[in-house]
């Protein structure tokens, strides 16, 4: 499992030919908060001529809806639709504010436009990766610490935690499908003097580098 979502969402906005389109991407768990994200996008751009509107929600992206709120049939809702499916994001949803700038802009120009503006909206996000993992907690001399701290910035291995006693506890999560190899990476870097104790698995993201646990 590699999923993408939002995790701060963000603001951006485009202007074409006079027109001003206004992307507001948030996060969302369900329908009933997409649709909640909507009327009140709808609320606070109560004067724009359009709030095009459109979300994906589910692992598989399996749940998806869209708006043209007025625009032409499929000149704005899907080709917003098609931006987040093509990005690989879900639970997310976008709203593109239109303020009609006097220009028609045809039915390309309109597909173009919008999409320009959820490309933008996205770029105005933090965006992470969510992943099955397998937290490890490794137990060893000082003699091994350098050894292992190497290899796991070599293989960029995030490290959770790190304890300094008698002997030294790091803590770290791994991306299973590299747990057995990370496994043997240890034990062939100490020569078989770590303890490698397994924690769980998780689901996790790497955010700026440091790891975040999810239910």
């Amino acid at each position: 499992m590699n999923i993408k979502s939002v995790y701060e969402g963000g603001e951006a906005e485009i202007v074409e030919k006079k027109s001003r389109f206004i992307a507001t991407v948030r996060p969302v768990k369900d329908e009933a908060e997409a649709n909640a994200f909507f009327a009140e996008m709808k609320k606070k751009y109560w004067d724009a001529r359009h709030n095009c509107s459109a979300f994906v929600i589910g692992q598989k992206q399996e749940l998806t809806r869209s708006s043209d709120d007025g625009e032409p049939s499929g000149t704005a809702g899907r080709p917003m639709l098609d931006v987040l499916l093509k990005e690989g994001v879900t639970d997310a949803a976008v709203v593109v504010t239109r303020y009609f700038g006097g220009v028609l802009l045809g039915t390309g120009g309109l597909v173009r436009a919008y999409q320009q503006a959820v490309s933008a909206g996205l770029d105005a996000c933090t965006l992470i990766e969510k992943q099955n993992g397998m937290r490890l907690q490794i137990r060893t001399d000082y003699n091994g610490l350098g050894k292992l701290q190497y290899l796991f910035a070599q293989e960029a291995v995030p490290v959770v935690d790190t304890q300094y006693a008698d002997s030294v506890s790091i803590e770290i999560v791994i991306p299973l499908e590299r747990d057995q190899a990370i496994r043997k990476a240890i034990t062939e870097k100490t020569a078989a003097t770590a303890a490698i104790d397994e924690i769980g698995e998780c689901v996790f993201a790497l955010k700026n580098g440091e790891p975040m646990f999810f239910a």
